[in-house]
């Protein structure tokens, strides 16, 4: 099996450790240190990463973010989740076939720490770290957690440049995007960086986060949930099968960690992500052959789409995957034409030969931990799913409890960063009083995020956004 690993791309530079040993189901396999596990396994030709717990199916990464169980292993006698993990010389690493056992003797953290803050950031990404950027230069305490190894949630995955005006980084690329916040908020000795940290529970005594070795319990003044988003899936014969993996994970594998998701690739969605996403796998090498759509239209910006017709990849709409097929994993697809009435048109299938399916089909807010806090909830479909009701200002019905980003509804990256201003300088007039400057600078995004959704493709935020205000007195 070829080596999978981009060595060569137009835009990013892949820098790579000393090559170690690790061992897989007893193979000796020969990885880069400090490489992410997943990505190590998928690069080395291991398709199959574990096995389902009833049915004994094969699966292979998915969500590449540790939202999903695809890729669950042992490790060193535990559970593991291996787009999580880094990989060490002689680790040991085993498919799960069938539940797991508990672990010999019970697991300790090495230490539990318990502190007060004025703002806690749950996220990182284009929303989280604005947000931040916007706080830190007040003095006031802030502490931004992430369960990733780095900042920047989805904009590291994004190498496309930015739209719009240069004070919403028109002409950077996504990762450079990140990088920049990063910079301006790192300056601030009054934040506090906690990655590779989830917040696992809302209490009264506070919310509890955990890293690998270690239990915090902040006690924050007011918090901020940026957790943006997971993969929708999509119902279709062998959607399971490895090789099926969503277009966000390919990002992932293939513009954080280096390594093409397959050779052949079938994109089923032609909103932003998918033309995007297509656009990245041919410049990372990969051949796209063919972007099936429900829709009888192109969802997405037509620049994007005119990008990837001119290297020739067909944009099938009216189309949509019928069931997958491979003996472990993905090796072709049937495709199927739909009517107006979304059925399928009996003698329209297609079979198309590929490694690789990614769907491009949505995503759905992470809202879990909103729920513990108690906000109410609305189910938007226009908006992505299950959404919490906000002022104008993104205050939930919890005082002192704001949304930002996908998690409030899904939009754009330039929309999330906007959004993480508005939060800002709301907690700062919270805190620090109605000062002009802070109301001005929050009116000044409020008119920006007015505008931005006045694209067509904003319509469906639009229509929705009267069923999520709600009043609330101290937001004013």
């Amino acid at each position: 099996m070829p080596d999978r690993r981009i060595f060569k791309h137009p835009i990013l530079d892949f820098k790579r450790g000393e090559k170690v040993r690790i061992y897989f189901d007893g193979e000796e396999l020969e990885v880069f240190e400090g490489e992410n596990l997943a990505a190590a396994l998928y690069a080395s030709g291991i398709d199959v990463i574990r096995f389902s717990e009833k049915m004994g199916r094969p699966r292979g990464p998915f969500c590449m973010i540790g939202k999903c169980s695809s890729c669950l292993v042992g490790v060193d006698g535990y559970v593991e989740r291996a787009c999580m993990l880094r990989v060490r010389e002689g680790m040991v690493v085993e498919r799960l076939r069938g539940l797991p056992s508990l672990p010999r003797g019970s697991e300790s953290f090495g230490c539990f720490e318990e502190f007060e803050t004025d703002i806690l950031i749950i996220g990182s990404g284009p929303a989280g770290l604005s947000c931040a950027e916007v706080i830190a230069p007040s003095g006031l305490d802030v502490t931004l957690v992430d369960d990733q190894p780095r900042v920047g949630g989805q904009l590291l995955k994004q190498t496309h440049r930015f739209f719009g005006s240069r004070e919403l980084f028109a002409g950077y690329r996504g990762f450079q995007v990140a990088r920049l916040l990063e910079e301006r908020v790192r300056k601030y000795s009054n934040v506090r960086f906690l990655l590779e940290t989830t917040a696992i529970g809302v209490f009264k005594e506070g919310v509890l986060l955990a890293s690998s070795d270690k239990l915090f319990l902040a006690k924050p003044r007011s918090v901020v949930v940026a957790t943006g988003a997971t993969e929708n899936f999509l119902v279709f014969g062998n959607n399971d099968l490895p090789g099926v993996m969503g277009a966000g994970g390919a990002q992932t594998l293939m513009n954080l960690h280096g390594v093409k998701p397959g050779e052949d690739i079938l994109v089923v969605g032609s909103g932003n992500v998918g033309l995007i996403v297509s656009y990245q796998l041919l410049q990372a090498g990969s051949r796209v052959t063919c972007i099936v759509e429900a829709l009888p239209r192109i969802g997405g910006w037509l620049v994007h789409a005119a990008k990837v017709r001119r290297y020739g990849v067909p944009i099938l709409t009216s189309h949509t995957v019928k069931s997958a097929w491979g003996n472990g994993r993905v090796e072709g697809a049937t495709i199927v034409r739909l009517d107006e009435k979304w059925e399928e048109i009996k003698g329209s299938e297609k079979e198309v030969e590929c490694d690789s399916i990614l769907l491009a089909v949505g995503l759905t807010p992470n809202v879990e931990l909103l729920r513990q806090f108690g906000a109410a909830m609305r189910y938007l479909p226009e908006m992505g799913g299950l959404v919490a009701l906000r002022t104008k200002y993104l205050e939930t019905t919890v005082p002192n409890v704001f949304v930002a980003g996908d998690v409030a509804g899904i939009e754009e990256a330039t929309t999330a960063i906007i959004e993480g201003r508005v939060v800002g300088y709301t907690i700062l007039t919270r805190f620090l009083g109605a000062r002009d400057e802070y109301i001005s600078a929050r009116e000044k995004n409020l008119a920006l995020l007015e505008e931005y959704r006045k694209a067509p493709s904003s319509a469906r935020i639009r229509s929705a956004w009267p069923k999520v205000l709600v009043e609330v007195k101290t937001c004013e």
